[in-house]
């Protein structure tokens, strides 16, 4: 799946391999979402897999 026309700041990043696929943002940015995606994957491939089916995503929390 392919989003269409991401903003200057705006990266699609891949849950399983954490690879930015498209789109960029700005070093720190990227590596506080590296961080809170490392720290939250488990959660974020089942938010993925309810998304899919059409259900509401559990809430993750933020980095603290």
């Amino acid at each position: 799946m392919a989003i269409q026309g991401l903003l200057a700041d705006e990266a699609l990043i891949e849950i399983g391999t954490l690879q930015v696929l498209e789109g960029h943002l700005p070093r720190r940015a990227q590596a506080l979402v590296m961080e809170w995606a490392k720290a939250h994957r488990t959660e974020l491939m089942e938010a993925w897999n309810r998304c899919s089916q059409n259900q509401t995503p559990d809430k993750i929390d933020p980095l603290p």
